[in-house]
Protein backbone atom coordinates (compact mmCIF):
# COMPACT_ATOMS: atom_id res chain seq x y z
CA UNK A 1 0.00 0.00 0.00
CA UNK A 2 1.31 3.42 -0.70
CA UNK A 3 2.40 5.64 1.85
CA UNK A 4 0.11 7.82 1.05
CA UNK A 5 -2.81 5.97 1.52
CA UNK A 6 -1.75 4.94 5.27
CA UNK A 7 -3.15 8.41 7.01
CA UNK A 8 -6.35 7.99 5.14
CA UNK A 9 -6.61 4.08 6.81
CA UNK A 10 -5.49 4.68 9.98
CA UNK A 11 -8.42 7.50 10.32
CA UNK A 12 -11.03 5.18 9.45
CA UNK A 13 -9.80 2.47 11.51
CA UNK A 14 -9.74 5.43 14.49
CA UNK A 15 -13.45 5.39 14.35
CA UNK A 16 -14.40 2.01 14.21
CA UNK A 17 -13.71 1.58 18.13
CA UNK A 18 -16.61 4.62 18.64
CA UNK A 19 -18.92 3.10 16.46
CA UNK A 20 -18.47 -0.45 17.79
CA UNK A 21 -19.01 1.50 21.73
CA UNK A 22 -22.44 3.44 20.09
CA UNK A 23 -23.86 0.59 18.85
CA UNK A 24 -23.19 -1.35 21.92
CA UNK A 25 -24.86 1.22 24.10
CA UNK A 26 -27.85 1.82 21.71
CA UNK A 27 -29.08 -1.51 21.86
CA UNK A 28 -28.29 -2.04 26.12
CA UNK A 29 -25.09 -4.66 25.87
CA UNK A 30 -22.69 -5.35 27.83
CA UNK A 31 -19.50 -6.44 26.97
CA UNK A 32 -20.25 -9.87 28.45
CA UNK A 33 -23.45 -10.08 26.27
CA UNK A 34 -21.30 -9.47 23.00
CA UNK A 35 -18.72 -11.69 24.25
CA UNK A 36 -21.29 -13.98 24.84
CA UNK A 37 -22.93 -13.70 21.57
CA UNK A 38 -19.90 -13.14 18.92
CA UNK A 39 -17.21 -15.58 20.90
CA UNK A 40 -15.05 -12.53 21.05
CA UNK A 41 -13.78 -12.37 24.26
CA UNK A 42 -14.28 -9.01 26.55
CA UNK A 43 -10.99 -7.65 26.65
CA UNK A 44 -10.19 -7.67 23.41
CA UNK A 45 -13.87 -5.69 22.91
CA UNK A 46 -13.22 -3.31 25.20
CA UNK A 47 -9.33 -2.99 23.62
CA UNK A 48 -11.11 -2.60 20.16
CA UNK A 49 -14.15 -0.21 21.39
CA UNK A 50 -10.72 1.62 22.93
CA UNK A 51 -8.70 2.11 20.21
CA UNK A 52 -6.12 -0.29 21.52
CA UNK A 53 -6.32 -2.99 19.12
CA UNK A 54 -6.69 -2.47 15.40
CA UNK A 55 -9.70 -3.95 13.99
CA UNK A 56 -9.44 -7.06 11.67
CA UNK A 57 -12.05 -8.57 9.23
CA UNK A 58 -12.31 -11.98 11.54
CA UNK A 59 -13.19 -9.53 14.63
CA UNK A 60 -15.62 -7.33 12.61
CA UNK A 61 -17.52 -9.65 10.31
CA UNK A 62 -19.57 -11.15 14.05
CA UNK A 63 -20.09 -8.14 15.40
CA UNK A 64 -21.71 -6.87 12.11
CA UNK A 65 -23.50 -10.08 12.33
CA UNK A 66 -24.56 -9.29 16.15
CA UNK A 67 -25.98 -6.06 15.72
CA UNK A 68 -27.32 -6.58 12.39
CA UNK A 69 -25.36 -3.73 10.44
CA UNK A 70 -23.57 -3.91 7.18
CA UNK A 71 -19.77 -4.51 7.67
CA UNK A 72 -19.60 -0.92 5.15
CA UNK A 73 -21.53 0.73 8.84
CA UNK A 74 -18.58 -0.32 10.89
CA UNK A 75 -15.46 1.16 9.27
CA UNK A 76 -17.83 4.01 7.20
CA UNK A 77 -16.67 3.42 4.09
CA UNK A 78 -16.58 6.53 1.94
CA UNK A 79 -19.54 6.57 -0.46
CA UNK A 80 -19.03 6.18 -3.79
CA UNK A 81 -19.97 8.54 -6.44
CA UNK A 82 -23.06 9.07 -8.20
CA UNK A 83 -23.60 5.88 -10.60
CA UNK A 84 -25.84 7.49 -12.88
CA UNK A 85 -25.08 8.89 -16.07
CA UNK A 86 -26.23 12.58 -17.14
CA UNK A 87 -25.37 12.98 -20.52
CA UNK A 88 -27.44 15.08 -22.97
CA UNK A 89 -28.89 13.37 -25.77
CA UNK A 90 -28.29 14.63 -29.43
CA UNK A 91 -28.93 14.13 -32.88
CA UNK A 92 -27.13 12.52 -35.64
CA UNK A 93 -28.75 12.04 -39.26
CA UNK A 94 -31.83 12.36 -37.98
CA UNK A 95 -31.08 9.58 -35.59
CA UNK A 96 -31.47 10.94 -31.43
CA UNK A 97 -28.41 9.48 -29.50
CA UNK A 98 -28.62 9.31 -26.11
CA UNK A 99 -24.75 8.45 -24.45
CA UNK A 100 -24.69 5.90 -21.79
CA UNK A 101 -21.42 5.85 -20.92
CA UNK A 102 -19.21 8.13 -19.39
CA UNK A 103 -15.66 7.41 -20.70
CA UNK A 104 -14.85 8.59 -24.23
CA UNK A 105 -12.65 5.92 -25.88
CA UNK A 106 -13.08 2.45 -25.92
CA UNK A 107 -16.47 0.65 -25.64
CA UNK A 108 -19.34 3.13 -26.08
CA UNK A 109 -23.19 2.89 -25.26
CA UNK A 110 -25.63 4.50 -26.90
CA UNK A 111 -29.90 4.66 -27.22
CA UNK A 112 -30.88 5.30 -30.24
CA UNK A 113 -34.27 6.24 -31.56
CA UNK A 114 -34.92 5.98 -35.46
CA UNK A 115 -38.25 8.19 -35.59
CA UNK A 116 -40.92 6.58 -38.06
CA UNK A 117 -39.84 6.67 -41.78
CA UNK A 118 -36.43 7.62 -41.20
CA UNK A 119 -33.72 7.23 -43.58
CA UNK A 120 -35.56 5.55 -46.45
CA UNK A 121 -34.24 6.46 -49.47
CA UNK A 122 -31.02 5.96 -50.92
CA UNK A 123 -29.40 3.95 -47.49
CA UNK A 124 -25.74 4.36 -48.31
CA UNK A 125 -23.53 1.69 -46.71
CA UNK A 126 -20.57 2.94 -44.62
CA UNK A 127 -17.41 1.08 -43.24
CA UNK A 128 -15.27 1.68 -40.42
CA UNK A 129 -13.31 0.45 -38.12
CA UNK A 130 -14.29 -1.65 -34.86
CA UNK A 131 -17.38 -3.96 -34.72
CA UNK A 132 -21.36 -2.86 -33.57
CA UNK A 133 -24.00 -4.89 -31.46
CA UNK A 134 -27.41 -3.87 -31.41
CA UNK A 135 -30.73 -4.94 -29.16
CA UNK A 136 -33.93 -3.86 -30.83
CA UNK A 137 -35.86 -2.07 -27.28
CA UNK A 138 -39.15 -1.28 -29.47
CA UNK A 139 -40.29 -1.21 -32.96
CA UNK A 140 -38.33 -2.78 -36.23
CA UNK A 141 -35.42 -1.61 -38.15
CA UNK A 142 -33.96 -2.31 -41.40
CA UNK A 143 -29.87 -3.45 -41.35
CA UNK A 144 -28.48 -3.51 -44.98
CA UNK A 145 -24.87 -5.71 -44.24
CA UNK A 146 -22.89 -6.53 -47.33
CA UNK A 147 -25.38 -7.60 -49.75
CA UNK A 148 -27.67 -8.94 -47.29
CA UNK A 149 -30.87 -7.25 -46.18
CA UNK A 150 -32.93 -7.71 -42.36
CA UNK A 151 -35.87 -6.66 -40.48
CA UNK A 152 -34.72 -6.68 -36.82
CA UNK A 153 -38.13 -6.97 -34.52
CA UNK A 154 -38.20 -6.13 -30.70
CA UNK A 155 -36.12 -8.26 -28.71
CA UNK A 156 -33.68 -9.20 -31.82
CA UNK A 157 -29.65 -9.00 -31.08
CA UNK A 158 -27.29 -8.14 -34.22
CA UNK A 159 -23.30 -8.44 -33.92
CA UNK A 160 -21.05 -7.53 -36.85
CA UNK A 161 -17.64 -6.30 -37.89
CA UNK A 162 -18.16 -2.77 -38.80
CA UNK A 163 -15.67 -2.96 -41.92
CA UNK A 164 -18.41 -4.80 -43.82
CA UNK A 165 -20.58 -2.21 -45.86
CA UNK A 166 -23.64 -1.10 -43.24
CA UNK A 167 -26.26 1.09 -42.90
CA UNK A 168 -29.66 1.49 -40.91
CA UNK A 169 -32.89 2.79 -42.04
CA UNK A 170 -36.14 2.92 -40.18
CA UNK A 171 -39.04 2.59 -43.30
CA UNK A 172 -41.70 1.24 -40.28
CA UNK A 173 -44.83 3.62 -39.24
CA UNK A 174 -43.58 3.38 -35.78
CA UNK A 175 -40.36 4.72 -34.25
CA UNK A 176 -38.09 2.20 -33.57
CA UNK A 177 -35.50 2.56 -30.21
CA UNK A 178 -32.38 0.39 -29.89
CA UNK A 179 -29.74 -0.49 -27.47
CA UNK A 180 -26.26 0.05 -28.90
CA UNK A 181 -22.42 -0.83 -28.48
CA UNK A 182 -19.67 0.22 -30.74
CA UNK A 183 -16.51 -1.26 -29.74
CA UNK A 184 -12.83 0.12 -30.78
CA UNK A 185 -10.75 -1.48 -33.18
CA UNK A 186 -10.27 -5.25 -32.83
CA UNK A 187 -12.37 -5.40 -29.41
CA UNK A 188 -15.33 -7.71 -29.84
CA UNK A 189 -18.81 -7.93 -28.52
CA UNK A 190 -20.29 -11.37 -27.35
CA UNK A 191 -24.29 -12.29 -26.92
CA UNK A 192 -24.31 -14.56 -23.87
CA UNK A 193 -27.19 -15.00 -24.21
CA UNK A 194 -29.47 -18.14 -25.81
CA UNK A 195 -31.07 -17.20 -29.38
CA UNK A 196 -34.62 -16.81 -30.04
CA UNK A 197 -36.25 -19.83 -31.21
Amino acid sequence: MAKTDEPAVDAVLESVGPRLRALRTDRDLTLAAVSATTGISVSTLSRLESGQRRPTLELLLPLARAYQVALDDLVDTPPTGDPRVHQSPFEHEGVTMVPLTRQSGGLQAYKQTFPPRSRTGDMEQKTHEGYEWLYVLSGRLRLLLGARDFVLSTGEVVEFDTRVPHAFGNPFPEPAEVLTLFGPQGERMHVRARPRS
